[in-house]
């Protein structure tokens, strides 16, 4: 049988990455040293500097600029794309 369910509403701490040396660093940091920094300006030409490799419970993921880096309820960390961001989350004070 097919039920609904509803998301548990839950607060989490995200960091946006931006693409550059100093988002990367931020989101490093917030991460807990968890993330690998790839220079990839030169190998795409794209005005990128950075992706980022975000070890994941599913295996390495790719934060790429724009995502967000988030914190997830049992303190692991994720990336998410910024549309799904918006649209799964709102702002707390």
């Amino acid at each position: 049988m097919v039920r609904k369910f509803r998301k548990k509403p839950v607060v989490i701490e995200a960091v946006q990455f931006t693409g550059s040396g100093e988002s990367a660093t931020e989101v490093t940091r917030f991460a807990g040293r968890r993330t690998t920094m790839k220079k990839v300006r030169d190998q795409f030409g794209d005005g990128r500097d950075y992706d980022l490799i975000i070890p994941t419970l599913e295996g390495d993921m790719v934060a790429s600029p724009g995502d967000y880096v988030i914190k997830g309820v049992k303190g692991e960390f994720y990336p998410c794309k910024p549309d799904i961001f918006y649209a799964t989350y709102e702002g707390v004070d």
